[in-house]
């Protein structure tokens, strides 16, 4: 299915990636045209690298073939998710990869140019000094690595998490800004982008049928219930949709993307990831929060959608944001004393 505001970018990286730090303020440029992108969703294979990037391969032949210039793919798609929560320091460290040297990144900028579309798809970096961190990696046709590291990791005791919002330019004039599955649960991440100039924010999840810490939020599937999907796929489809899926994300994706005159596109995993049951919805997102694409489907799809850029001109959340008054916001920037680390937070499941 076919479906200006101006800023300041900072970014900060670390020495195997010819660490530097920049600022630039953006200056007035030519009309944008139409931006195609895609969002997959697909099932991974825990710790089979190779596995994975032969699962994506068919998946970026078919978005450029549907004219994509960039494909999103779900956070750790390449080395596996939710099992990683169990792996020691050493074992991590084997599935991890330097960037942008390492292979995983490599294989990305080659299929990026045979096929002259920017992919972006998610693994575990290790840095020169050995840190682990979930990452996500933006290969674009031009060779060009652009990496986010999550910036609310919990996935594990031995990863970190990252200290810097990742923005870049495309040689269409879109700027895109990356946030991580739990970076976009925090609205002051999302709002930063926009202000850094963000018009696309790229949204890769593991999500879906979660153990969730919440009462009211998601809320684990049966696995039985997956695994009679060919034979009752109406049960499947309302775990996918309802609260546990679609319905969750409902509740406050949307916001991020009106709020912040933004368009997302939010990628995940879909079916079984280690005991719980991912729930897929990849989808794209307009300006003021509809949804142009998306799928509900119970097995690994592609949505493809057409961003317009002058859905941004007089959109809501572009013009809301020019009656800001700063002023009123330093406590936002403070410390309200019970800060705690993600990980303790995402694994609270006190009754």
């Amino acid at each position: 299915m076919i479906g200006g505001f101006d800023g300041v970018h900072a970014g900060r990286f670390d020495d195997s990636f010819r660490r530097r730090t920049y600022h630039f303020t953006r200056e007035a440029k030519e009309p944008m045209k139409n931006f195609r992108v895609a969002s997959v969703q697909f099932n991974h294979l825990p710790g089979d690298k190779a596995g994975n990037l032969a699962i994506m391969r068919p998946f970026v032949e078919a978005a450029a073939g549907q004219g994509a210039e960039l494909v999103c793919f779900p956070e750790c798609c390449v080395t596996g998710y939710w099992h990683l929560r169990k792996l020691s320091s050493q074992q991590l460290a084997e599935l991890a990869e330097p960037v942008p040297d390492g292979p995983t990144t490599q294989t990305l900028l080659a299929w990026a140019a045979e096929h002259q579309i920017t992919i972006g798809a998610g693994l575990i970096e290790v840095d020169a000094a050995g840190v682990l961190y979930n990452s996500y990696v933006v290969a674009t046709p031009a060779g060009e690595v652009h990496c986010h590291r999550k910036l609310h990791c919990f996935i594990s005791e031995f990863m970190e998490s990252g200290d810097t919002y990742t923005l870049f330019d495309l040689p269409n004039g879109w700027r895109v800004a990356v946030l991580i599955c739990y970076d976009n649960n925090i609205l002051e991440n999302a709002r930063a982008c926009a202000l850094a100039g963000a018009e696309v924010i790229l949204a890769p999840h593991q999500t879906g049928g979660c153990n969730s810490g919440s009462p009211q939020a998601m809320s684990v599937i049966d696995r039985a219930v997956w695994d009679a999907r060919q034979t009752d796929p109406k049960a499947i489809e309302a775990e996918i949709t309802g609260d546990k899926g679609r319905g969750w994300l409902m509740r406050w994706l949307p916001s991020r993307a009106h709020d912040n005159g933004v368009f997302y596109v939010f990628s995940n995993g879909i079916g079984p990831d280690d005991d719980e049951v991912r729930t897929g919805n990849a989808m794209i997102l307009d300006p003021y929060g509809r949804v142009i694409v998306e799928t509900c489907k119970a097995g690994d799809d592609m949505v493809v959608a057409d961003l317009d850029p002058t859905l941004r001109d007089r959109c809501t959340g572009v013009r809301w944001m020019r009656a800001r008054r700063p002023d009123l916001y330093r406590s936002l920037a403070r410390r309200r004393g019970d800060e705690q680390d993600t990980r303790a937070v995402r694994f609270d499941h006190r009754s």
